[in-house]
């Protein structure tokens, strides 16, 4: 019957020093919502600073301030939620608060990886906090900010007060070029309604494009001079099973260090379902989901996100497994 318990739903926090992470972790912690989360802050050192500027509240916070969470998740993280999840007193979330230096790509990983995890958990959203004023000087100097931005399902542009609109139209187009994906929201001292952000089940490719059926539909790449863009791939034949999910897995064994974020819909020939697939560096799952609707367009729609991707190959790879 335990197996049968709903999936706890997992919120990751993450962005650069000051961005306004333990902001935003407070008023989830503090405002009037009836739920119960659980905490889990990451901090760089030996001496944990951030557990001490949590608001008090009735919850269970548990420090991993062995290193930088990037470096020692998986295995810490495992432990604590099997920890938690032996306890009689349950939660309605999870939140992790990554360090601000942190790649939140091993967080990510540990939801693909953990099978009693993946079967207790889920990752609902990763939500990237940017520090309106200073974002665009941190992803000239700091590929953690890029990466952080790129893993996002949910960015909150925060302390819009101290931009002016031309400003923050600036910002908002630059995290765009890195992740086109991403929902934007603007706050003040990360002021947004939580039903915005917890429980989106954003991370959940399938629901998404429940929602939004057009959401992988832009069919062209994004130039600029970061380091981490992103590149569409679209067809409207049908892929050849075995060739595109062999191609899939050979891209990801070769490029998936640099690959933050792949997810895509694929039209499998002689296959009436859709065919789901995401992945977080070079861990991939998909499968066969819902059939196709009468009306629906059985298009693939394929997008990386990643750090100096090979377009040309990427496309080309692509392009040889239409049926």
């Amino acid at each position: 019957m335990a197996d049968a318990a709903p999936q706890i739903p997992v919120t990751v926090l993450t962005g650069y020093l000051g961005s306004g992470k333990t902001t935003l972790l407070n008023r989830i912690l503090s405002e009037t919502h009836g739920k119960r989360f659980a905490v889990i802050v990451n901090e760089f050192g030996e001496v944990g600073i951030d557990n001490d500027l949590i608001v008090d509240v009735d919850e269970e916070i548990f420090e991993m301030n062995n290193g930088c969470i990037c470096c020692t998740v998986r295995g810490d993280l495992i432990r604590v939620i099997a920890g938690l999840m032996r306890r009689s007193r349950g939660f309605d979330g999870i939140v992790i608060e990554t360090t601000g230096l942190a790649d939140p790509a091993p967080v990510a990983q540990t939801f693909f990886v953990d099978e009693d995890v993946r079967r207790k958990t889920k990752l609902d959203a990763i939500i990237t906090v940017a520090d309106a004023r200073h974002v665009l000087e941190q992803i000239g100097r700091a590929p953690e900010a890029q990466e952080q931005l790129a893993f996002a399902d949910i960015v909150l542009v925060n302390k819009v007060d101290l931009v002016d609109a031309g400003g923050l139209a600036t910002v908002e187009r630059r995290i765009q070029k890195i992740n086109p994906y991403a929902k934007i929201h603007r706050t003040e001292r990360c002021d947004i309604d939580l039903a915005q952000i917890l429980g989106r089940d954003a991370f959940n490719l399938e629901r998404i494009l429940e929602v939004e059926p057009a959401f992988l539909s832009e069919a062209h790449e994004h130039e600029h001079d970061d380091g981490i863009g992103s590149i569409s791939l679209v067809a409207d034949r049908p892929m050849k099973p075995g060739r595109f999910v062999s191609w899939i897995q050979d891209v990801t064994q070769r490029y998936g260090t640099d690959i933050l974020r792949m997810k895509g819909i694929a039209s499998m020939e002689d296959d009436d379902r859709r065919f789901v697939v995401q992945g977080v560096h070079m861990l991939i799952e998909g499968g066969s989901q819902r059939p196709w609707k009468e009306q629906e367009p059985r298009q693939t729609r394929l997008v990386f996100i990643g750090r100096d991707l090979p377009k040309d190959l990427l496309r080309q790879g692509f392009e040889a497994c239409y049926a």
